[in-house]
């Protein structure tokens, strides 16, 4: 059943004071001008449930206030599911964690999971190949152990090879062929797991850009990989048939970890076809086509956390996109510094609404 945020506090997190926000179940909407804390507030439920900044490369000496007298971050909460209301704190430092669900410490996360929209999400993924690959194994590893497993095998195996690989190679070639078992079989493990949540995700997406749009185009994610169809065996001849070249190039020149997606728009490639609009609709659509995937797999929805996309979208699309959140039952958590986008979510009269000045709530 969903878990939903109901209260939160947090002390010493970058500029938000510690006053106590309680949302709603469904949309809250927190409005202020650019540097105020807006993004902050997302930033911080994201770590009170992910342990860990949606920012790339953030440490506890960037994230604590600069006005903290001492040095650790507070995180306290409440939870709610089903009715029932139940405590989830933490205590931030530079040296440990510490976390208690219902005032029982605990090294497990909450059963509960987020998805964050960054405003520029839509340009990097549809521009930039790595982007989309490290976005779709971040999905697919929440939905899949199993997934993050082998990814993080995979990883650790291509990381030791390329060390290998950056010195003199052929004096460590016979070390390079024992890793590519490993190498071969979690490759053949992810690309099964790929084209499972790919075609799960895809299934959904024509369906919710109408949905979200009201407009007909068909979306479907075309994966490119050389492994297709390919054995474990096949694919464990192709890395060693591959270490001469891996040798002149000093790393791995291919593999599964330059495998991409393509986002196609009625058969085009969104990224050449499209508009910033379309691209943007297309990018809102395969998010939330994840989020039903998700649910599908859990039976819960996660806190999605939506960061000013205002941008590229008209009045009109704006205006769709708030009836489908309103019309979902998961909670939502929308920042704004447009006035005009703004307008829009202020009329949704069951809506929370937060005004934040320098990290306080108005």
């Amino acid at each position: 059943m969903d878990v939903k945020l109901h209260k939160l506090q947090v002390t010493n997190f970058r500029n938000l004071s510690d006053d106590i926000f309680e949302f709603s179940d469904n949309i809250n909407c927190i409005f202020g001008d650019n540097g105020n804390g807006k993004t902050n507030i997302l930033e911080a439920i994201h770590y009170l449930i992910n342990r860990k900044s949606f920012r790339k490369n953030t440490s506890f000496p960037q994230i604590i206030s600069i006005e903290s007298e001492k040095p650790e971050i507070i995180f306290s909460s409440i939870l709610k599911q089903e009715g029932n209301l139940f405590p989830y704190t933490g205590k931030w430092s530079l040296k440990s964690h510490e976390w208690y669900i219902d005032n029982v410490s605990t090294k497990k996360k909450p059963n509960l999971s987020t998805v964050f929209i960054n405003p520029f999400d839509s340009y990097s993924f549809h521009s930039i190949p790595a982007f989309r690959r490290d976005w779709f194994d971040s999905l697919f590893s929440k939905l899949s152990s199993d997934y993050k497993k082998s990814l993080k095998l995979f990883s650790d195996s291509l990381k030791f090879r390329n060390n290998l690989l950056s010195k003199r190679p052929n004096q460590y070639r016979e070390q390079i062929k024992a890793i590519n078992p490993s190498l071969a079989e979690n490759t053949f493990k992810l690309l099964k797991l790929r084209d499972k949540y790919v075609a799960g995700i895809e299934s959904y997406c024509t369906k919710i850009f109408k949905d979200i749009f009201h407009e007909e185009h068909e979306l479907k994610i075309k994966m490119e990989s050389k492994f297709h169809g390919k054995t474990i065996e096949e694919i464990h001849t192709f890395y060693d048939e591959s270490i001469q070249k891996d040798e002149i190039m000093f790393k791995t020149h291919y593999g599964i970890h330059r495998d991409d997606y393509v986002l196609q728009f009625d058969g085009f490639n969104s990224y050449e076809y499209c508009s910033l609009g379309q691209q943007k609709m297309s990018f809102l659509s395969l998010i939330f086509a994840y989020i039903e995937l998700f649910r599908y797999k859990f039976t819960s929805y996660p806190i999605v956390l939506i960061d000013d996309v205002s941008g590229e979208l008209d009045s009109r699309r704006w205006k769709n996109l708030i009836d489908y959140l309103r019309d979902k039952k998961f909670q939502v958590m929308i920042t704004t510094a447009n006035e005009n986008f703004r307008n829009k979510l202020e009329s949704i009269e069951e809506s929370k609404k937060f005004y934040i000045t320098n990290g306080h709530i108005e």
